[in-house]
């Protein structure tokens, strides 16, 4: 007696269900990547970028190497990006007094209180990402990175002053450069400091003497 014939319906029913456990299947991402970036932005703004290694990435990420590789590219990549989230997220405040205080001096003014403030608090390491991560940094391009992105905060600031000389609110001997190199200088200093352990307060007496070597004219407050 002859078995009876599938039908053609249940034969490609079959076939299809073969050839689709056959079928390699991407694995789905399984972690979410804007956590994860701000785990390495941490950990990277903590140890800075020599010392944090893949292997500390994968741990503080909890992704292995290859999830890492494949959302990120290399650490240098996953740095670069890191920092672009860093000046957004924390690092804006100095670009936002610029744009928003009627003169360069009281921009200054709130960037270092500011600065005093971002430095110290709580819930994230203390001091600036830009500052600290090129400590001891053996890569060039990420140390040529960094330091552009320090000496174009340095040029913006020395624009404005050069527009409040023109305009009269600063003395027309005002050394555009120096005053704001010094500025720079200031908010570097004060990064390692709230890294070593100064307070708010203590920032905000180092903030009240910079701002004292500012020039005035008889006419302008800044």
């Amino acid at each position: 007696m002859k078995a009876p014939k599938r039908s053609d319906a249940t034969s490609a029913t079959t076939a299809g269900a073969g050839k689709a456990r056959a079928r390699p299947r991407g694995r789905p991402r399984s972690f979410d990547r804007e956590t994860a970036l701000e785990k390495a932005l941490l950990a990277f703004w903590e140890h800075g970028y020599e010392a944090t290694s893949v292997s500390d990435l994968t741990r503080v990420m909890d992704i292995g190497a290859p999830s890492l590789y494949s959302a990120f590219g290399d650490k240098r990549s996953l740095f670069e990006e890191v920092v672009r989230v860093y000046g957004t997220r924390y690092g804006s405040f100095a670009e936002r007094a610029l744009a928003e205080e009627p003169t360069a001096r009281a921009a200054v003014e709130r960037t270092l209180r500011e600065a005093a403030t971002a430095y110290t608090e709580p819930g994230h390491p203390h001091g600036c990402l830009v500052v600290h991560a090129a400590a001891n940094c053996s890569n060039p391009e990420v140390e040529q990175s960094l330091r552009d992105r320090r000496n174009a905060n340095i040029a913006a600031l020395e624009s404005r002053i050069r527009a409040d000389v023109a305009a009269g609110v600063l003395p027309p001997a005002t050394d555009a450069a120096a005053l704001a190199r010094h500025t720079g200088a200031m908010i570097q200093g004060m990064s390692q400091q709230a890294r070593d352990g100064a307070s708010r307060e203590e920032l905000e007496a180092v903030a009240e003497i910079a701002l004292s070597i500012w020039p005035r004219t008889g006419t302008h407050t800044g």
